[in-house]
């Protein structure tokens, strides 16, 4: 026995699915003259239309690059065959939901796209855009890399140091290559303005280093800060500060 709960269901289902565009062009046939003298399949129609023009006109009209079409009918398994006929392809001017073309190939399995897309379009809020940060004038874009020469103190280079800001990393670079005593390390250090030294970490002075920056010293990067580097009893300081000469130095400035 068909109920009127199971006619209606199946009105907004047939509906949606004449919206989408995911019928064959029979089916759509069918639809039409139904739509005659169907006022609830009608009312159905218009809901949807109502529902989802909305969405539409949202995106914004664009030409897909030449490799998408082919990637997404490998994904669904089609493949040559598919491609022989070739895909459809979206216009600008006929709108998103007026492409019916291509909402036949996306649609493949249209009852249960449809009614899962359907579920989702009524069930999930729509996302709220997050505001864009405004710049002024008194306010610079955030820096994301900061570099810094740090020079011998005859000022010849001897490490260039880039800090990659937004990922907590800095490359230490030699540029000289540096004559060190086995029972010595080179620490790096960070000095901020009217602070005392921050130890970045002892590192190899002849080859190129990663360390990772804790975001503890990242907040106290600036043009202002120094980076140094001293000489240290084998594995680093004992005390967290300078204990040995430094060898080089140099400011922090942006990329």
């Amino acid at each position: 026995m068909t109920t009127t709960t199971d006619t209606n269901g199946h009105e907004k289902l047939r509906g949606a699915e004449y919206v989408l565009g995911v019928l064959d062009a029979e089916q759509r046939r069918e639809v039409e003259r139904q739509l005659l003298d169907d006022p609830e399949l009608a009312a159905a129609v218009e809901a949807w239309q109502e529902r989802l023009a909305p969405l539409a006109e949202e995106i914004a009209a664009t030409q897909p690059a030449a490799y998408v079409w082919p990637r997404i009918l490998a994904e669904l398994g089609l493949g040559g065959s598919v491609m022989a006929r070739g895909a459809p392809e979206p216009t600008a001017s006929g709108g998103l939901w007026n492409n019916l073309r291509l909402w036949h190939w996306i649609g493949i399995g249209a009852s249960t796209v449809a009614a899962a897309c359907l579920v989702l379009l009524v069930t999930l809020p729509r996302p709220t855009p997050s505001p864009a940060p405004v710049q002024t004038a008194s306010t610079p874009p955030p820096t994301t890399f900061m570099v810094a020469k740090i020079e011998q103190n005859n000022g010849i280079a001897g490490w260039t140091a880039t800090m990659d800001v937004t990922h907590h990393r800095m490359i230490l670079v030699p540029a000289t290559p540096q004559a060190i005593a086995d029972n010595r390390s080179t620490q790096l250090w960070l000095i901020p303005p009217g602070h005392k030294p921050i130890s970045v970490g002892v590192f190899t002075p002849d080859k190129t280093n990663s360390m990772d920056l804790p975001l503890t010293l990242v907040k106290q990067l600036s043009d202002k800060a120094l980076l140094a580097v001293s000489l240290e009893p084998k594995g680093g300081s004992p005390t967290g500060q300078p204990t040995g000469p430094v060898i080089a130095k140099g400011s922090i400035g942006g990329a």
